[in-house]
């Protein structure tokens, strides 16, 4: 994936037959602000789902990994679905659809009340962002995974996926999107935005070498 500025949401979208309504809900998505730890970029959208289609894809980068390759902690991805005539599942015309992934702490594998917490991450999220919406679903999943022999990576790890769509009630995606970035930082173990763990340089009595 490589991040893209999205002011040009839109403009793959520019034929005639596009509706002017799914449009302007995709220009709506320029106006996220996205924290620095976050990548954000547009990728292929599925074309079989809904007559319009578009799709972002997120990940957090490990500030302390070496390697390239070993430099993601979380990854997301942000589908909008649009069907002009509605969709009697959906009962609406447009559907957000988010899936993400993150590595999160071996303990919580055990922790009943993990999934519930996790589910708030996005319906607290989509309230407090003032996205309007309804007809809500989706899945929390705890994989532990311990691996063997000469295969790279910790021995032991835990992730989570959490797998969620719903459909929006206003053309005003920005805060739909701006909800799911939320629930990946979460996800992710980011601070709060605008707050900055210490890092040793930052401590009382350190010295700049």
């Amino acid at each position: 994936m490589e991040p893209r500025n999205l002011a040009d949401a839109g403009d793959r979208d520019r034929d005639d037959d596009v509706p002017a309504a799914f449009r302007d809900a995709l220009e709506s998505l320029a106006t996220v602000r996205v924290r620095p730890e976050i990548e954000l970029g547009r990728i292929p959208a599925p074309q079989r789902l809904a007559p319009h289609a578009f799709a972002l894809g997120a990940r957090v980068a490990d500030p302390e990994a070496e390697a390239e390759d070993d430099a993601e902690i979380a990854s997301a991805r942000f589908i909008v679905l649009f069907d002009p005539e509605g969709h009697e599942a959906w009962h609406g015309t447009t559907r957000c659809v988010g899936y993400l992934s993150a590595a999160t702490d071996e303990q919580l594998v055990d922790d009943a009340m993990f999934s519930e917490v996790a589910w708030s991450w996005l319906t607290d999220a989509l309230g407090d962002s003032g996205a309007t919406h309804h007809t809500v679903g989706g899945t929390v999943t705890r994989t532990a995974s311990t691996r063997f022999g000469e295969l790279a990576g910790p021995e032991h790890s835990v992730d989570v996926e959490i797998r969620a769509s719903w459909t929006a009630g206003d053309s005003d995606l920005a805060r739909h999107l701006a909800a799911w970035l939320e629930v990946l930082g979460n996800a992710a173990g980011l601070p709060p935005p605008g707050v900055r763990l210490l890092g040793p340089s930052d401590r009382v009595g350190s010295e700049t070498l």
